[in-house]
């Protein structure tokens, strides 16, 4: 993301605030899957060279049924300065989802739970990413799956992001999300990729370390990679430490090609 962006995401994060609505979050993903849908209209709010107080009036004109925290960070984002269209919309889509976190303390596990799901389902990836099946029977397939066994806030989430994918793949958008979502907790969350299960002593002592290179609690997920042979692969926040067998093959594979 832009330096611009960046400044942007931050200002507009500050009217994210504990006890917003709880249909905020929800509110505001409906509305970024329309931004994004009407490309005019995304260029339009996502411009910086246009007046923030016109696009104030855009949003209160076509948003104005939203409650009036949703309207509140919708206006606080257009009136910033964003770097491209894209990192605008990713930008409210991120706003959302830290609404979200505020009133579902729950929902990173239940994010990373259903990523592990996909992750394992062969079938449901093939299903989620046919081009056969529209956005509204990809959404109706995981809202089947996750009927009585997801909260609401993430079913919401999800279904946002299974109807929006924006040329991502459902398991990484579920996992970036919930990275979003621990921050919004004020944690890390590192995923761990490994080729067998680790023990729960391994985790927690993992933890243990990872917490003190980030200076703040961190949430361990474990991800199973049987080709990586042996080894540990670790994403925290933008960091990738990446200790295993094969990364050290391909660094020779490499090496020996130059």
């Amino acid at each position: 993301m832009g330096s611009a962006s960046r400044e942007a995401l931050a200002q507009a994060r500050t009217s994210v605030q504990a006890g917003i609505g709880q249909s905020a979050g929800t509110e505001l993903l409906t509305a970024v899957g329309q931004i994004a849908q009407a490309p005019a209209l995304a260029t339009a709010l996502g411009d910086p060279s246009a007046p923030a107080e016109s696009k104030t009036q855009v949003v209160e004109r076509l948003f104005g049924a939203l409650s009036a925290d949703a309207r509140g960070v919708l206006v606080s984002a257009v009136s910033g300065r964003w770097s491209s269209t894209d990192e605008f919309v990713a930008g409210i889509e991120e706003l959302g989802l830290r609404a979200e976190a505020l009133n579902n303390p729950n929902l990173a596990d239940e994010l990373l739970a259903v990523a592990d799901l996909v992750d394992r389902n062969h079938e449901l990836q093939l299903s989620l990413g046919s081009k056969l099946i529209g956005a509204e029977g990809k959404v109706s397939l995981v809202q089947q799956l996750l009927n009585g066994k997801a909260s609401a806030s993430a079913v919401a989430v999800i279904s946002h992001l299974v109807a929006h994918p924006r040329g991502r793949r459902l398991d990484a958008s579920l996992r970036r999300a919930a990275r979003v979502v621990a921050d919004q907790e004020g944690s890390e969350l590192a995923t761990v990729t490994v080729a067998a299960p680790l023990s729960q002593e391994q985790q927690d002592r993992l933890a243990r370390l990872l917490e003190q290179t980030a200076g703040r609690p961190v949430k361990v997920t474990t991800v199973i990679d049987s080709t990586l042979i042996g080894g540990v692969r670790i994403q925290l926040a933008d960091d990738v430490i990446d200790g295993s067998i094969r990364a050290r093959l391909d660094d020779l594979r490499q090496q020996l090609a130059a």
